[in-house]
């Protein structure tokens, strides 16, 4: 009869790259609940744990949130086969589509090494977009912000930008989110001087980039980063739960 190979919470973390803490989390909210116990009452997981949990590490990789990822996971009808196929073509189409971002970023590092060149022939114009889709989700922000003043400075700014450009923002942004990451992973709490001088760096970020963008505006798009699943995934894709504490950090910065 063969014997079942159980994990400890720590073999688990040091395969997956999930962190115990995530992984405590994962138990106590219902969505990763280990299958036995040992007799010190210590978490142990087998191999059909692990397939979940790697479902929930690709459901969290296509913008999915915690408890629509757990809501799937339970359905009776879910089929762990049929469900990975479709996340493999999924990941395939992303995985092309990055290629093609990296290809454009690649050639306007050329053009921007290449100071003697000539203008840009539409070929190569077109070559920096290749991969982006900027109309994602520009439908939804018309519906949202089209007869507002701010969608119409935002508008007109980034309609100068060029690839460069969101390359630069990109930089900054990505910084801006590690730096909360690092926070949120050593404990510091969100109203605290270090946590509101990261969210006031996001807040000037906003403001230089696409609009302005004063505290109780700022305020009102942390409720709408907690509210929209797209927007926490993007967040907490730096790690897991800073959408609420940046949040946090963003109205306690609108509050001081």
């Amino acid at each position: 009869m063969t014997t079942r190979r159980v994990y400890k919470v720590s073999e688990v973390s040091r395969s997956s790259g999930v962190s115990v803490r995530a992984l405590h989390h994962y138990d106590e909210i219902g969505l990763l609940q280990p299958s036995a116990r040992s007799a010190s009452d210590y978490r142990l997981y087998d191999d059909d744990d692990l397939l979940r949990l790697q479902q929930i590490l690709i459901g969290r990789e296509l913008g999915m949130s915690l408890e629509a990822i757990r809501r799937s996971l339970d359905d009776p009808r879910f089929d762990r086969r049929a469900a990975l196929r479709q996340q493999r073509l999924e990941l395939a189409a992303r995985a092309e589509r990055t290629a093609a971002m990296l290809r454009a970023v690649d050639d306007a590092l050329a053009m921007l090494d290449d100071e003697g060149a000539k203008a840009m022939s539409e070929e190569q114009r077109k070559s920096l977009f290749n991969g982006f889709d900027p109309t994602r989700y520009e439908r939804e922000a018309a519906q949202r912000w089209g007869d507002t003043d701010t969608w119409g400075v935002s508008k007109e700014r980034t309609s100068k930008y060029n690839a460069a450009d969101w390359q630069r923002y990109k930089v900054e942004s990505d910084a801006i989110m590690t730096d909360a990451a690092e926070l949120l992973r050593a404990g510091v709490a969100p109203q605290s001087v270090d946590a509101m001088a990261v969210a006031e760096r996001h807040r000037r970020s906003i403001d230089r980039w696409f609009y302005p963008c004063a505290t109780d505006m700022h305020a009102s798009l942390a409720d709408m980063y907690e509210a929209d699943e797209r927007f926490a995934a993007t967040i907490d894709a730096f790690g897991e739960g800073l959408t609420r504490w940046l949040s946090a950090a963003i109205r306690a910065n609108a509050r001081r």
